[in-house]
């Protein structure tokens, strides 16, 4: 799937391991997207308030700060942004936590191909981009 380049899907990851982030950041450049990379909570809300962002790859259990306190500002701040949500914990296995997040679209474990997971924010981009 090739993303239009005139309007590249612009994307936020946060992730406090950075090779994982850097592994999934090729994966979405190579598909035209716009991506950058923020390590904790600070990074992430200080990225937010600058810069339009239309998916957030969120790490669940970051080293700095809340992801959900994260979730909660791009509601406040980007509501049409989407989030898709990596862990390698059981934590909300349940699916509660698209009761908690407002803005959550996607749950899956760290462990996902990075191939899968550009595909779901592909999808999710140009969902925006429909709308």
């Amino acid at each position: 799937m090739t993303v239009n380049t005139m309007n590249p899907t612009r994307v936020l990851i946060v992730e406090s391991v950075p090779e994982l982030a850097i592994l999934w950041q090729r994966h979405l450049v190579r598909q035209g997207m716009d991506v950058a990379c923020a390590n904790g909570q600070t990074e992430a809300i200080d990225y937010l308030s600058e810069h339009e962002t239309d998916i957030i790859i969120q790490d669940l259990v970051i080293d700095e700060g809340s992801a959900l306190a994260i979730s909660d500002y791009a509601n406040y701040r980007q509501p049409a942004a989407r989030i898709i949500f990596v862990t390698n914990t059981s934590f909300f296995s349940d699916g509660s936590i698209f009761a908690h997040s407002a803005n959550a679209r996607a749950f899956v474990q760290s462990s996902t191909p990075p191939e899968d997971l550009a595909a779901m924010v592909a999808h999710y981009g140009a969902e925006l981009r429909a709308g």
